[in-house]
């Protein structure tokens, strides 16, 4: 039997005390931060030419992954993040807006799982929140909400998506508020909001745990006009001069390899030459990428804020996305708890990615849709949603002054979102439990980063798995099988080809029977069902 609330934060306090004693030093502030649908290629230090000072600045005195994977959409990587497990396991393996009553299909974090607060906070850590969370239904229940899951405090939308002048079920600690001030906007509230944090805790006795999950930049295309206009002009070449430009810069930095092709743009983009609204398309590049230089803006006031406390120096920084970029265009969409009818005041909201309206203004509600999030995933294939490379792909960096000695290195070995509970739990010196409240936990999958950024090889994952609405793949080493839903399996060899070119199944049978074994095992082991059996249940639903 779960114990109450009361008797819970006292068993977790008195088991951090046996830590508090321990010197500072070995017990470093965590901060985690997380872009939502924002592609591989976006930012500075990762070939893009979006302005991103700060996160660029982070690289240069720490490290970046060449090879680092999320789970493909937002809910499931999120729930992938916070407890070290896969998706399906955490009872996330598609989204949270509905019970499919199979186990790894509940849409709701489950209590066979803990998360990276749960586990720190028993560690004597203050951990504290800002931003989307998304692995719980929003309901009437609290049940699955920040403060039920291990923090202490909270800021941010319980939803996935929300306008970002007036989102929907924004939250603070555990009570639903409304957004403060006319001037109101979402990324730079949790920026606000995160520099308070740093400047609060950073002064108190105990090391802080701080996750910081932006919306920005997922749709609806808002930013600030300030923002949109230093980009104005900037994609006038459009998105093939893009993909190339960016393609380029990646080769120079050593992110990808000049045996790799740079993938054809999608086949249902037309060539820029020949594409129709050019100018209100240049906007929907220029609004997305306001979004990413104002989150870059807000990480730089909190990365500053750090700086004052004097902490910068044993505080392990951690960046990331939940996937990649999104090619959903909204169109024609119904009534939907993130959409507000009316802006705050009282203009309708105009919905649609029509090209009579420039997005930006908080009055519309646009995405930037297929042809460029082809670019913000360069050079890979497709998008958030699937599990080739441009899907599941994303930029990682991390810096720790004091652990991470060298400085702006470009590790290509690989790593997983759910390796993030086994880093931040090895570096705070924290056990991940055997049981939590009265229930049995899963293994921890995920394995710490902690060898890489000590300039160390560290032990790889044997074999590392996706599923996600049947789009399936498995890596192993320089192999990883992948399959479109619904179509056949391809085998792909990703040091001669990791843009996923050349299809070698029918070349390989051993090789792909081998993976297409492990993978049947793992999706048995993990509570993965096939995508049609779901469907199936929904119809009879």
């Amino acid at each position: 039997m779960s114990m109450d609330r009361r008797t819970f934060l006292g068993a977790m306090a008195a088991a951090g005390a046996q830590l508090r004693g321990a010197p500072a030093s070995r017990r470093p502030n965590i901060i985690l931060i997380m872009a939502d649908d924002m592609g591989y290629s976006d930012i500075g230090c990762y070939g893009g030419e979006i302005d991103t000072p700060n996160l660029n600045g982070l690289a240069s005195r720490g490290l970046r992954f060449a090879q680092f994977y999320n789970t493909a959409r937002c809910c499931p990587a999120r729930a992938s993040l916070l407890t070290g497990l896969y998706p399906h396991q955490a009872g996330i393996g598609h989204m949270v807006d509905r019970d499919d009553g199979i186990p790894g299909y509940r849409g709701d974090l489950n209590r066979r799982c803990v998360t990276i607060a749960e586990v720190l906070r028993q560690a004597g850590y203050r951990t504290l929140m800002c931003g989307k969370w998304h692995v719980t239904p929003v309901t009437a229940s609290k049940h699955n909400w920040p403060l039920q899951r291990g923090f202490e405090r909270y800021y941010g939308i319980i939803h996935g998506a929300a306008s970002f002048y007036d989102p929907v079920t924004l939250t603070r600690d555990n009570e639903s508020i409304q957004p403060d001030g006319r001037d109101y906007y979402l990324t730079d509230a949790l920026s606000d909001q995160a520099v308070k944090f740093v400047r609060e805790y950073a002064a108190k006795p105990d090391p802080f745990f701080m996750y910081l999950a932006y919306t920005s930049p997922h749709w609806p295309l808002h930013a600030l006009e300030a923002d949109i206009a230093k980009y104005r002009g900037r994609y006038a070449g459009g998105w093939d001069a893009l993909r190339a430009d960016r393609h380029r810069r990646m080769l120079e930095m050593g992110l990808v390899e000049s045996r790799w092709p740079l993938t054809p743009r999608d086949a249902r983009v037309a060539p820029w030459t020949e594409a129709p609204d050019k100018q209100w398309q240049q906007r929907r590049m220029e609004v997305y990428a306001a979004q990413i230089d104002r989150m870059d803006q807000g990480i730089g006031r909190v990365l500053q804020a750090l700086g004052q406390t004097g902490a910068e120096d044993n505080t392990l920084i951690m960046f990331l996305a939940d996937n990649g970029g999104c090619a959903e265009e909204i169109i024609g969409w119904g009534p939907a708890r993130h959409i507000p009818k009316v802006t705050r005041d009282g203009r309708p909201v105009r919905v649609g990615n029509n090209p009579e309206i420039m997005p930006g203004p908080e009055d519309t509600y646009q995405s930037y849709g297929i042809p460029w999030a082809n670019a913000s995933n360069t050079p890979f294939r497709l998008y958030k949603h699937w599990v080739h490379e441009g899907g599941i792909a994303t930029p990682f960096i991390a810096c720790w002054p004091r652990v991470i000695r060298q400085q702006g290195v470009l590790t290509r070995q690989a790593g997983h979102i759910m390796d993030i509970m086994a880093t931040c739990a090895d570096a705070a010196g924290a056990r991940y439990p055997g049981s939590f409240q009265g229930e049995k936990i899963l293994p921890l999958e995920g394995r710490s980063l902690m060898p890489v950024f000590q300039g160390r090889q560290r032990r790889a994952h044997s074999e590392l798995y996706w599923e996600h609405e049947g789009n399936r793949a498995v890596r192993q080493g320089r192999w990883k099988l992948v399959s479109r839903h619904p179509d056949q399996w391809e085998l792909y060899d990703l040091e001669a080809d990791r843009t996923e070119m050349q299809n070698l199944a029918h070349g390989q049978p051993k090789k792909t029977a081998e993976l297409i074994a492990k993978y049947e095992a793992w999706a048995q082991r993990a509570g993965v069902v096939p995508w049609q059996e779901v469907l199936s249940r929904r119809k009879q639903a």
